[in-house]
């Protein structure tokens, strides 16, 4: 199986194993298993005679860590029996227009993990919106009028630029901080920019919990994610900011609903960010599967399940497009 990733810039600049980094365990996994992985960025994808193409280096094993070789080689996307597309947020012009490249893809002779122009499509924070119910109370909007009419009405808020990731641009808001319009100001570049406020959940700890989708498959296995002391988000990856847990059934059936419709819509490798059984992000770009964390914390190497759970989606998606082609 001939297999390409695209990845961050920065994961390519830095390219070595990292067990932090979900990409490189999929990277190792699949070499293991004797496929060919070809890796890009997105600067190096682009359009030639209507054929989306890239410009990809080959990855490769040595000493139980990977490598890339130096020299560089152009494919046609479609040579290519899957595609990975996972990119590091922000989804800006550029990130668009990479996805763009996959209009000129036939997506039935190549599998595409996420589709690309499904991510295009898809916004990590405004489209919890398509599952009311079991998300919190919010608001999208550029408005300073109605982002505060929100906070008085709910006291607590946090505030969430639409594009970013990482807890970037993330702040807590409250009713009686003096600097309250100084915040939605910056946050929304005066009431230019769109951006999301969640009503704010009191969780035990801050912490949320990262739930797994594999196709329409909610994985049993999830962590908790903890806030730095005296903080409200989760900031930093670091050993001491995880722990193991479970999912309730309210958490599992909730993420059942947003796996079945995503799965439609191309999305297959998700995970879900949630806090008192609500659903406060859906992260489709290049969700962290937290791999080492989950191995350390349940004694269990997690990569096996895991890419066992992939390879079983990439035979569901060839035999869909081997019957539709």
């Amino acid at each position: 199986m001939k297999i390409l990733f695209v990845i961050d810039k920065i994961e390519l600049k830095y390219f070595e194993f990292n067990d932090l980094v979900t990409n490189f365990w999929f990277i190792k996994e699949f070499l293991l298993r004797g496929c060919e992985v070809e890796v890009t960025i997105n600067d190096r994808l682009f359009v030639k005679s209507a054929k989306g193409c890239a410009i990809s280096q080959s990855a490769y094993l040595k000493d139980e860590n990977i490598f890339l070789k130096k020299g560089k080689k152009e494919f046609l996307i479609n040579d290519f029996d899957v595609v990975f597309f996972r990119p590091d947020p922000p989804v800006d012009i550029d990130y668009l227009s990479a996805c763009s490249v996959f209009d000129f893809v036939d997506d039935e002779k190549t599998i595409l993990i996420n589709n690309p122009k499904s991510i295009r499509a898809f916004n990590e924070k405004l489209h919890v919106n398509l599952f009311p119910g079991i998300v919190p109370e919010n608001i999208v909007t550029s408005s300073k009028e109605l982002i505060h009419d929100f906070v008085m009405k709910n006291g607590e808020a946090v505030i969430k630029p639409l594009n970013d990731c990482f807890g970037s641009g993330v702040y807590y808001l409250n009713i009686h901080d003096k600097n309250l319009l100084t915040i939605i100001d910056n946050v929304t570049k005066e009431e230019t920019v769109h951006v999301m406020v969640q009503k704010f959940l009191k969780s035990e700890r801050g912490e949320d919990k990262r739930v797994l989708l594999v196709g329409d498959e909610v994985l049993d296995e999830c962590i908790l994610k903890l806030p730095k002391e005296n903080g409200f988000k989760f900031s930093e990856h670091s050993d001491r900011f995880f722990t193991a847990t479970k999912l309730t059934e309210e958490e599992r059936e909730a993420a059942k609903i947003v796996a079945k419709e995503l799965n439609k819509r191309g999305l297959f490798l998700v995970g879900l960010d949630m806090m008192d059984n609500k659903i406060i992000e859906i992260n489709v770009t290049s969700p962290c599967y937290f791999i080492r964390e989950i191995n350390q914390n349940y004694g269990i190497r997690f990569q096996d399940k895991l890419m066992e759970k992939i390879i079983g989606l990439m035979g569901k998606k060839e035999a869909y497009a081997d019957i539709n082609g």
